[in-house]
């Protein structure tokens, strides 16, 4: 087995003058690389004295988000269950009082739909007596039993 040979450059490879330049070897580093930049403030735009006489700067407003999120089609989705469920047992009212509270917060707010709000409120009450009489009752068979 032969030993590899390592040859020479060719002729169009240019080889530089001097060392070969290795980033931060020519310089000492005069501070850690976690240390805080220096950060001069940069003066550019238009005078702030000026900008109301004339000077067409206007500060830049940015629009708020629009809220996408609603919240009264999930209190009427509650409320029906709820209502469904306080039709043949009472163990339904937590989630009517869940769909009663959501329907409230939701007709407080602008971006809601009070129809649906509304329907959910009504089904809610609705929800929450039925399951009442429900317990109501049952708590009144326990005391017949004995």
């Amino acid at each position: 087995m032969s030993d590899p040979q390592i040859e020479g450059p060719t002729p169009e490879v240019e080889r530089p003058e001097g060392d070969a330049a290795m980033p931060g070897a020519n310089r000492s580093y005069l501070r850690l690389p976690t240390a805080p930049v220096d950060v001069a403030p940069i003066a550019t735009g238009p005078d702030a004295d000026t900008a109301g006489a004339g000077g067409g700067w206007e500060p830049s407003v940015m629009p708020e988000p629009e809220d996408k999120t609603r919240l009264a089609p999930w209190a009427l989705v509650a409320a029906i269950v709820a209502l469904a469920t306080s039709m043949f047992v009472g163990w339904g009212i937590p989630v009517a009082i869940i769909a009663v509270v959501a329907a409230i917060m939701s007709l407080r707010r602008p971006v809601e739909s009070r129809m649906i709000a509304g329907w959910a409120l009504v089904l809610g009450i609705a929800a929450t007596v039925f399951s009442l009489a429900w317990l109501l009752w049952a708590a009144m068979q326990f005391q017949n039993m004995g």
